[in-house]
C-alpha cells in the first residue's frame, strides 16, 4: 500500500556507521522518526501476543525472574540455530510488520515525510515491500570501513577479530551505498554530519 499522503524515507547504515546518531538529529529537527529496533522490543514485552506465542513454543526457560524475555538467552539459542532462528522470525514478523504499518499510517496522517529507522532494510527490504512498506527514497548513513572498525571496537569494547566478524555478518556498507537512494557522509565529526544531514534535507524537502 503506497502511503500517498506523504513521504516515507528508510534510514539505514550499517554497525557504528552513526544511524542512531542521524537519527537523533532528525528528531531533533523536528521529524518524525519509527524506530524498527524499538516496536520490535515492544511486540515481546509482558502480556503481548508476541510474547505469549514465544513462550508457548520456547517454554519459560527463556524468562527473566520478573517474567520479562531474557532476550539474551533467546538470541543466543536461536543464533546458533537457523531453523529457531526462522521460528522466532515466523512469531514476530507479523506483529512488528501490522505495528510499523500502523505507526507509518499515523504517522503520514499528520507530517509531509517520516523516517524508519531500520538497521538491515537492505537484508530485508523484500519483506517490507511484500508487506505493504514502501519507501519513496532510502538514506545511507556511510562510513569507511576503517573508520567503522575503529568506532565499533571503541565503542563496544572489542577486539579486532570480533569487531571485523559482527562487520562481516551484514552487507558491505560499499554494496550498500549502490542501493541507496542519497548517502550521509559521517567520516567527520558530528558538526561535519550535522551539515550533511541539513543539506540532504534542504534538497529533499
Amino acid at each position: 500500500m503506497k502511503h500517498t499522503k506523504c513521504k516515507v524515507v528508510g534510514l539505514t547504515g550499517g554497525i557504528a556507521s552513526g544511524k542512531s546518531t542521524v537519527s537523533s538529529i532528525l528528531i531533533n529537527k523536528g521529524y518524525k522518526v519509527i524506530e524498527a529496533d524499538l516496536v520490535s522490543r515492544q511486540v515481546v514485552e509482558i502480556g503481548k501476543p508476541a510474547y505469549n506465542d514465544i513462550i508457548e513454543y520456547f517454554g519459560e526457560m527463556i524468562l527473566n525472574d520478573d517474567k520479562s524475555l531474557n532476550r539474551k538467552m533467546l538470541g543466543d539459542l536461536v543464533f546458533s540455530d537457523k531453523k529457531l532462528l526462522q521460528v522466532l522470525n515466523n512469531i514476530t514478523h507479523p506483529y512488528i510488520f501490522k505495528e510499523l504499518n500502523y505507526q507509518v499510517n499515523i504517522g503520514c496522517s499528520k507530517n509531509n515525510i517520516i523516517f524508519l529507522d531500520i538497521p538491515l532494510l537492505f537484508e530485508r527490504y523484500d519483506e517490507f515491500l511484500n508487506r505493504g512498506i514502501v519507501f519513496d527514497e532510502v538514506w545511507l548513513v556511510y562510513v569507511d570501513e576503517d573508520i567503522q572498525l575503529k568506532r565499533l571496537m571503541s565503542r563496544n569494547n572489542l577486539s579486532e577479530k570480533q569487531a571485523t566478524d559482527r562487520i562481516k555478518a551484514q552487507i558491505p556498507l560499499k554494496e550498500k551505498k549502490e542501493k541507496a537512494t542519497k548517502v550521509i557522509d559521517n567520516n567527520g565529526d558530528l558538526t561535519q554530519l550535522n551539515k550533511n544531514v541539513e543539506e540532504l534535507l534542504r534538497k529533499f524537502l
